[in-house]
């Protein structure tokens, strides 16, 4: 009876393999054709509570194999007022749909709530956030690092850069970690955004009012190790849960591929047109709180590296 098993195992084993060779010998070429949808206002605006100018961009979507560069909206009204009827004009700066506030004082302030309006044409769009609490990033250390294998980019011997900060006692604060680099912060694939509730990655952990778990304060080691004398540091935004939501939902779809992918989606955004017959609108508005701290590699600072 054993024999028998193992020789119907090892047919159905053939049988298997001689399906996926031929699947994989088709090299016939689909040519998808999709139905070209209307295009929607999408909005990429995020205040801050750092003094100088604020930007609020506005774009048009494409279709989905179009990869041409985003058209700018155009002529549209954007304006942001806090909760205690303070209203700042973000004329239109006429580079890449970019509507840009620059007054003298600071336009961000924590605890303040802000609404977004944007008026194109017959249509209104609205938005509403909150500033939060952010705690003070205490230092940014680094340790000697050595990959046992080569990277696709960098070094291989080099720096891990991590930041220290504790979270604040109370359930439900939720930051968005972001590396700086050389004065600059960067510009990582969406893939890598860094983002925490409370000082772990979700809710439920056991993490209030603690210091942030080591992986997170190890993200703004992004792709590559550090060379010595680089200027590296980070960005700690407060958030609100929605924009944690938010967040984590564009970076599952940043990372969507391979065989077991799933149709990408819309994300659903925090702007709504007040006409409810009238089009919908992409993207989202935020408000943060920042702190901030950077430090220069010095490998006689460094600390050892693990074993």
């Amino acid at each position: 009876m054993v024999i028998q098993n193992i020789f119907k195992s090892l047919v159905y084993s053939l049988v298997l393999l001689s399906t996926l060779m031929s699947l994989m010998s088709c090299e016939d070429v689909i040519d998808l054709k999709t139905a070209n949808g209307p295009s929607q206002m999408v909005v990429d605006g995020w205040i801050t509570n750092q003094p100088g100018a604020q930007t609020i961009r506005l774009t048009w979507s494409a279709d989905y194999f179009d990869n041409g560069a985003a058209k700018p909206v155009l002529n549209a009204e954007v304006t942001v007022t806090d909760n205690l009827g303070n209203k700042y004009e973000f004329p239109y700066s006429g580079a890449d749909g970019k509507y840009v506030w620059n007054g003298a004082d600071t336009l961000g302030h924590i605890g303040r709530t802000y609404t977004l309006s944007i008026k194109n044409g017959d249509d209104t769009y609205t938005a509403f956030n909150q500033i939060k609490r952010v705690p003070t990033v205490d230092s940014v250390v680094y340790q000697h690092e050595t990959y046992p294998f080569e990277p696709d980019k960098g070094p291989k011997k080099g720096f891990i850069a991590e930041f220290y900060a504790r979270d604040f006692v109370g359930e439900g604060d939720t930051y968005w970690i972001k590396p700086v680099v050389s004065g600059k912060v960067s510009a990582n694939n969406p893939v890598n955004i860094s983002i925490a509730y409370d000082a772990a990655f979700g809710s439920g952990a056991p993490s209030d009012g603690l210091i942030f778990i080591l992986p997170l304060r190890q993200s703004i080691t992004v792709d590559s190790l550090y060379s010595a004398g680089n200027s590296v540091g980070v960005e700690l935004h407060s958030i609100t849960n929605e924009a944690f939501e938010f967040l984590k939902l564009v970076r599952e779809q940043a990372s969507n591929g391979g065989l077991f992918a799933t149709p990408n989606s819309n994300i659903k955004s925090n702007v709504v047109n007040t006409n409810a017959n009238g089009p919908k609108a992409l993207g989202y508005f935020g408000a943060s709180a920042v702190s901030r701290k950077e430090t220069v590699i010095d490998p006689a600072k460094a600390r050892p590296e693990e074993d």
